[in-house]
């Protein structure tokens, strides 16, 4: 009997916890399928989104960048859409999340600063890696472009990081964008000197391949100065040959100028000197 007693109490609590067991089964099965293909798909929904920014040639950090964000972002809305499949209430999980989002943002200020604008660079490129910019002081070549920071390397070979929220907002000078640039060379002579032979000469150094024809080169009378009177000379030359065309101005320009005889003056400056005579 007492066997008997406990099969039908068996019988009993396994046909009252059955539906409840069924049910709750049958929404966690449900609840890991949703999460299977929901996770398939964000994946390949991302790796599109990636091969679209490639196809459209954008940076390689910013693809890295927009992916894993929609990646992890699409991920926690799946995760909370689950638990709430199941029976979790997710109300104080997103209020916990949000409360999270909101410490971190105000604990990192600075970096989510930096981190603005380094998705401003990478959205509207103001420079490229390999341009030579001038900005916050510094002027180098863009060695890398990073989330947080852009890292320059300067002319005598140093490493200079910069961060992106000062360098977004400030003024930046890029000397690679245009393929072209003004080489504007002054030269002063002196007040006595031919200011025609002065100019033909000038005029006889831009005769180099390096230097555009067109604009046609010009050297004209730009100042009249203390102790001596500035001819300048203003060629256009490709980008790249910039400064080898104003070194090699700076290279020819006395020794041909001498040799047609004008001279270069040093900068004078007057000092008169008067004596009071002494007062008997």
């Amino acid at each position: 009997m007492d066997l008997n007693a406990e099969v039908d109490h068996l019988i009993k609590t396994s046909e009252s916890w059955l539906p409840m067991i069924m049910e709750y089964g049958s929404r966690f099965l449900l609840a890991l399928v949703t999460l299977a293909i929901g996770w398939w798909l964000i994946n390949v929904l991302t790796h599109r989104v990636g091969r679209l920014l490639a196809l459209r040639n954008a940076d390689l950090a910013l693809q890295h960048f927009i992916t894993n964000l929609a990646n992890i972002a699409l991920k926690v809305m799946l995760v909370v859409n689950v638990a709430s499949m199941i029976g979790v209430a997710t109300t104080s999980f997103v209020a916990a999340i949000g409360a999270a989002t909101l410490a971190i943002g105000l604990a990192l200020q600075g970096s989510l600063a930096n981190f603005a604008g380094g998705v401003l660079i990478l959205l509207f490129r103001p420079f490229r890696i390999g341009d030579w910019i001038e900005a916050q002081g510094t002027s180098g070549t863009v060695d890398s472009i990073q989330i947080f920071h852009t890292v320059l390397r300067t002319g005598d070979n140093k490493t200079v990081i910069i961060p992106n929220g000062s360098l977004s907002n400030g003024l930046i000078t890029n000397t690679n964008r245009q393929p072209t640039r003004k080489v504007v060379f002054d030269v002063g002579v002196d007040y006595e000197a031919d200011l025609q032979k002065a100019r033909e000469v000038l005029l006889e150094l831009a005769k180099d391949p390096r230097v555009l024809a067109d604009p046609a080169p010009a050297a004209v009378i730009s100042t009249l100065g203390d102790s001596s009177i500035t001819v300048s000379l203003r060629v256009w030359t490709k980008t790249s040959d910039y400064w080898d065309v104003m070194f090699m101005f700076n290279e020819l320009a006395r020794d041909r100028l001498k040799a047609a005889g004008i001279d270069i003056p040093f900068p004078q400056r007057v000092i008169r000197v008067m004596q009071e005579s002494a007062v008997k």
